[in-house]
């Protein structure tokens, strides 16, 4: 088996048994001004992520990185909320399917969480995505497709590769392809849409990105029919709401005090 990282091709001793996860957090914010609005949306974003919807991207995602699906399963929740776990392998399947399910280390999985805050009327959705590889196949190759496939106002991503591999020499080996930030896999078309900022440690081979959508138009999270009449004065407070939410969360921390 031959790789390539930094330019050298690596012949390998035997299996890629180095592990490779990838974690999303990716937020959707909205208003919803009355409480029938802030309804409306949680009910709205439980039906256009439903676990149905979930599934289908994850097969996609499966796809994309040149994996087998070897076993799915999925929930909705009741009030609200969905999740999908997927467990993979790489290559062709050559034990039974029940053996390699309890055998294999790679899976990709989401759950949702839509939630309201009747205080200030700032709805926000979340997704969290983890895929996790052995192998040659990389959750990297990914990253687009998912971003894209979410109205993703602020994405969090970590990646780690854990473990060694050995070359035919015996030596360890503990990355197999060429990475000093998760932007090296995300294509200049998405990059251009957010700010995005590192922490990376290349030493441990642990990488973090969180990007938030440079430009702010109102009128794309504003939901509910009572929006159409804001005064201008309301508007302008409830960009600063949205605006303040959305830092807060790419930051991590509390930062403002909200008035009851």
């Amino acid at each position: 088996m031959i790789n390539r990282c930094r330019g050298r091709k690596i012949k390998l001793q035997g299996f890629n048994s180095l592990t490779k996860s990838l974690s999303f957090n990716i937020y959707d914010i909205c208003y919803a001004r009355s409480k029938a609005s802030q309804n409306d949306y949680l009910a709205h974003i439980d039906e256009v992520y439903n676990s149905k919807k979930i599934r289908t991207i994850l097969e996609e995602v499966t796809r994309i990185i040149e994996a087998n699906i070897i076993n799915m399963s999925s929930q909705d929740y009741e009030p609200r909320g969905a999740s999908v776990t997927v467990l993979i392998n790489e290559g062709h399947l050559s034990v039974p399917q029940e053996t390699v399910a309890h055998l294999d280390k790679s899976h990709i999985s989401a759950h949702t969480y839509p939630e309201t805050n009747p205080v200030t009327g700032i709805s926000t959705f979340r997704v969290d995505i983890d895929v996790t590889t052995c192998g040659t196949i990389s959750p990297l190759r990914a990253l687009d497709f998912l971003i894209d496939n979410f109205d993703s106002d602020i994405v969090l991503m970590d990646y780690k590769v854990r473990g060694f591999t050995r070359d035919v020499h015996g030596r360890k080996i503990y990355m197999d392809h060429d990475i000093t930030s998760i932007q090296d896999y995300i294509s200049d078309e998405i990059l251009d849409i957010y700010s995005a900022y590192d922490i990376n440690i290349v030493s441990d081979n642990i990488f973090h990105t969180k990007m938030m959508q440079r430009k702010f138009n109102l009128e794309n999270y504003l939901f509910g029919p009572e929006s159409q009449s804001l005064t201008g004065s309301a508007r302008s407070k409830i960009s600063s709401l949205l605006r303040r939410e959305m830092l807060e969360i790419f930051q991590c921390k509390n930062i403002y005090t909200y008035d009851a």
